[in-house]
């Protein structure tokens, strides 16, 4: 079986997003990973918590389908169009987790992005852009997230939810739920009132103090 350790991985990476708090029912979102010139895909018709590695599509990066019991998910065309543009950068690897929870949808619904109101958003690349709407499973879409992506490890697919990159898909998901963390955190601040949105500056501060610890930069490097 090609790419198995790979198909196993969407398979456990599918069930986390089922588990994970105000996901919705069903076929609530998409996986994928690259690992040279082929990509494994969550499949189409099966509850995220039900899917087995044979049922995981291993695409080639020109879209062909090389094995795999049943069909990819609708959203594969997405999956594949990051999986290429990321090829054609030279990132070697990469894993997606597209995922429709509550309060991703919610801000995806109402805001033309996310703005960063908690230095964790800096390991994201900082604000999130929201696409515009565009039907799930189409070239156009695919072509937004792309865009949206541009420096980005996330993004939010408007009245849609939200997609997350990783080295790996352990890496993906916890990508994926910082965004959601971040999306019900501002929720939450707006019940209060307007949130403080952290500048550029303070954000890129925030990227210094993760590379250096609690101690900050070593003086007598300097």
């Amino acid at each position: 079986m090609l790419l198995e350790q790979e198909r196993r991985d969407v398979c456990l990476t599918a069930r986390a997003i089922a588990q994970h708090p105000g996901t919705a029912p069903g076929e609530a979102g998409s996986v994928s990973v690259r690992s040279g010139d082929l990509v494994v895909v969550t499949p189409h018709g099966l509850p995220l918590d039900q899917i087995q590695p044979q049922d995981c599509p291993v695409m080639s990066l020109d879209d062909r389908m090389l094995e795999g019991r049943r069909d990819p998910a609708a959203e594969t065309t997405l999956h594949m169009a990051v999986h290429r543009h990321a090829a054609d950068h030279g990132r070697e690897s990469l894993a997606l987790v597209n995922a429709f929870t509550t309060d991703t949808t919610a801000v995806s619904s109402v805001l033309p992005e996310l703005p960063p109101i908690h230095h964790r958003a800096a390991g994201l690349g900082g604000a999130i852009s929201v696409t515009p709407y565009m039907p799930y499973g189409t070239g156009d879409i695919a072509d937004q997230a792309v865009k949206a992506l541009k420096g980005r490890d996330a993004a939010l697919l408007a009245n849609h939810g939200g997609l997350a990159l990783g080295r790996n898909l352990e890496h993906a998901m916890e990508n994926f739920r910082l965004l959601d963390w971040l999306c019900t955190t501002y929720l939450r601040a707006r019940w209060v009132g307007q949130p403080r949105v952290l500048s550029e500056d303070e954000l890129a501060e925030a990227r210094q103090r993760d590379n250096y610890g609690w101690a900050g930069p070593d003086p007598f490097l300097y």
